[in-house]
């Protein structure tokens, strides 16, 4: 995959400011409206802005590159929840506009897409060693069936609009100056229907439970959030919906400890098996078993690395490792014959 960096022409270590001039330049010479635009070229410089002007993006685009969390939505062709970026991820009628005050038609946009929608779900360490799928219902503002999310009647007749009459643009003195606004009432339209749906009352959408499907990525962590497009409200009067927002949460109730994608554990040993040696069987979060090795001489705290027993990578290449440390448990009670013995340790100078 292309790197977003080139795309751009600029480093890495490139600044807003430069990453906002180059995007300008590029986004000017390949819009699909200009003569000799690109329509494909021009998605592939709008994806690396919409992720590199954006800093907690660009971070995790540093750290993980295109699999990281929050930069797609729904399943990708890999199978994980999120696994590349996609359009659904931006909108670039907005970022079009947000640099030349139109949008991809030549036309200033007048209606915005829905609302994002946010939500948190709780997952547990164990489940995060594979992908999981998840449902979920929500309560949501969705397009009205009974108008077709366009807010009025099918019987209703338009009309030109008495607050801008018809130019869908309100104009408003402030001390020497004038500021031209799109006139809240039609929306930029310039026309309204004489009957509004009676349904929606002329917003074009109404609340709705849904259930939406999705698949949390192995190795996630606390905190990250998934976004998938198009599940946010629905916009007024038809405008594309928003996103949803969920923030996954990864609850710990093992014996394990998780830094970054290493697990740590600790374990008992007694003192004839730090001393001698012996091999320790540890239950892993698969509920599968390893043995594990320690030596003699073993001290308090000793800690071992098991390659490739840790949680799997974003990035969907490996798995951390697993550190086990090592706790000698001495012992408060001994009988007789276990006294005996230690003296005759004691006095062999052990």
């Amino acid at each position: 995959m292309e790197d977003f960096y080139k795309i751009l022409g600029v480093s890495k270590n490139a600044s807003k400011d430069e990453i906002k001039k180059a995007y300008r330049k590029l986004a000017h010479k390949h819009h699909p409206d200009k003569n000799g635009g690109d329509e494909k070229t021009f998605k592939k410089i709008s994806e690396a802005y919409h992720v590199l002007s954006d800093d907690k993006k660009r971070e995790q685009y540093d750290n993980f590159g295109r699999s990281g969390p929050g930069m797609g939505s729904g399943a990708s062709s890999s199978g994980r929840g999120f696994g590349g970026f996609s359009q659904a991820d931006f909108d670039m009628g907005d970022i079009f506009e947000e640099f030349f005050g139109f949008s991809r038609g030549g036309k200033r946009r007048t209606q915005r897409r829905g609302e994002d929608i946010a939500i948190r779900v709780t997952t547990n360490l164990k489940k995060i060693l594979e992908d999981e799928e998840r449902r979920i219902t929500f309560e949501k503002l969705v397009s009205c069936s009974k108008c077709d999310g366009k807010g009025y009647s099918p019987d209703a007749k338009m009309k030109k609009c008495s607050s801008c009459e018809g130019s869908g643009k309100i104009r408003t003195a402030i001390g020497p100056f004038a500021q031209v606004t799109t006139c809240p009432e039609c929306v930029g339209e310039g026309n309204v229907p004489d009957k509004e749906c009676a349904d929606c009352r002329g917003e074009g959408r109404t609340k709705e439970k849904q259930e939406v499907k999705f698949t949390i990525p192995a190795g996630i962590h606390s905190g990250q959030t998934l976004r998938i497009q198009g599940k946010g409200n629905a916009g007024k009067k038809g405008a594309s919906a928003g996103d949803l927002l969920v923030e996954i949460f990864v609850e710990n109730n093992t014996t394990f400890e998780r830094k970054g994608d290493d697990l740590y554990y600790r374990t008992k040993a007694n003192f004839s098996q730090a001393a001698l040696g012996d091999k320790i069987d540890i239950e892993l979060l698969t509920d599968k078993k390893i043995s594990l090795k320690i030596p003699s001489g073993t001290n308090v705290g000793k800690t071992f690395r098991v390659s490739g027993k840790g949680v799997p990578r974003l990035s969907g290449y490996g798995k951390g490792d697993l550190y086990v440390i090592i706790d000698v448990v001495v012992p408060k009670k001994l009988n007789k014959k276990q006294k005996q013995l230690l003296e005759d340790l004691k006095k062999e100078g052990i």
